[in-house]
């Protein structure tokens, strides 16, 4: 089965609606790498920057407000709570256990057809979603939100020239970079509290060391990547997803394109 034409983004997002996503963006990008990005002094004490957490569900709120305001209509809206849900139930039925992930490979799909904006939103309900079903709903949830959104917002943003089978490689090169790139920001957004924060000379091996350089740190926490996630979760995630984008991927890339058709034409 090969995929139709590629058109433009089923949602296409303004001027305005961008600059809320960038927003968005650099907020949760300074929650999840505020270790690198400060410069502490070595007698400092460090607290998790629970303003971010605070802050993060708000701007996300605010993104949402802005898309359904924008060039989400009703039927879209309909569109997105059904991925949504179905979402939520994929991931139930894995819940990462052996990396086996089942929440990217729809994410990208949609983002795909429906266009950045949209990726983004499903991204951010999706996981929140399926955490109120399997009761995880804990400081990592923001986390996870942020990161998924930044995949379905990237699938969007993927070029829109490939069609068929070059689609179909092209999305599971990034469903690939995606979940190792998911393993290693949800690292990051834990690293510093998993092992404890160290001062110098008192450090563990992998342990984020207040006031250290930039690269000293970055080694740790390279070292740290790859013995408690790439080999095993990160790689169980990527085979999943590639493995479902193969299989899977034609038939619902058609069947997203058929209802973005149906929903913007009935909606125009």
């Amino acid at each position: 089965m090969t995929t139709p034409a590629v058109g433009p983004p089923a949602v296409p997002i303004g001027l305005r609606s961008s600059a809320v996503l960038v927003v968005a963006s650099v907020a949760g990008l300074m929650m999840l790498g505020w270790p690198l990005l400060l410069d502490v002094p070595e007698s400092a004490r460090i607290d998790p920057p629970f303003i971010f957490l605070v802050l993060l569900p708000l701007v996300i709120v605010v993104v949402l407000a802005e898309f359904s305001e924008g060039g989400m209509d009703a039927r879209v809206l309909a569109v997105l709570g059904v991925l949504s849900a179905v979402n939520a139930i994929l991931r139930g039925l894995g819940a990462g256990t052996a990396g086996i992930e089942l929440v990217f490979f729809l994410l990208i799909l949609a983002g795909r057809v429906f266009g950045p904006g949209f990726g983004f939103v499903l991204g951010c309900t999706s996981l929140f979603a399926s955490a109120l079903m399997t009761g995880g709903v804990g400081p990592w949830l923001p986390f996870q939100m942020l990161v998924s959104a930044w995949i379905g917002m990237g699938a969007g943003l993927l070029p829109r020239r490939f069609t068929g089978r070059a689609e179909i490689a092209v999305l599971v090169v990034y469903g690939i970079f995606a979940a190792y790139g998911f393993g290693i920001l949800m690292n990051l957004s834990n690293w510093p509290f998993t092992l404890g924060i160290a001062v110098p000379g008192h450090e563990g091996a992998l342990s984020y060391v207040a006031g250290a350089p930039l690269l000293e740190n970055l080694h740790r926490f390279g070292i740290y990547t790859l013995l408690t996630s790439t080999g095993s979760w990160d790689t169980g995630r990527a085979i999943t997803t590639s493995v479902a984008l193969i299989v899977l991927g034609p038939a619902i890339l058609t069947t997203l394109r058929r209802a973005a058709r149906r929903s913007v034409i009935n909606g125009s």
